[in-house]
């Protein structure tokens, strides 16, 4: 099968976050930016699921890199969503730790996460 849609999630692999913490901070920016897809575009929403919900997750070293993954997400109007962790358990308060992309045309989401490694 052919995927037209997908879906990008990136975490930040400076943080030497435990295991569980890094796939629940993956798991927050899945959903959070999946919810803002639905939001404002239920269509393609409806087509990513229909495809079967492809998801890719990926790693980058830094909060900048991070920071500018959002930046050009935005400026392509992709659903997104930047995670900031509450500094409950294993990092400080306000740290940004992953990045949702999508749900949208697999295409216009690997002009901003192409280059990136797989986590």
């Amino acid at each position: 099968m052919d995927f037209t849609m997908k879906q990008v999630i990136v975490v930040r692999k400076d943080l030497h976050m435990d295991v569980g913490k890094l796939v629940s901070q993956a798991c927050h920016a899945c959903l959070e930016a999946s919810e803002e897809s639905k939001k404002r575009d239920l269509k393609a929403w409806k087509t990513w699921r229909r495809e079967g919900a492809k998801k890719v997750v990926v790693k980058v070293d830094s909060v900048e890199d991070l920071l500018t993954l959002e930046k050009r997400a935005g400026r392509l109007d992709i659903p997104k969503a930047l995670i900031v962790d509450r500094g409950l358990t294993q990092i400080p308060p306000n740290t940004p730790t992953a990045l949702g992309i999508g749900p949208g045309k697999a295409s216009i989401i690997d002009a901003v996460t192409g280059e990136l490694k797989l986590l």
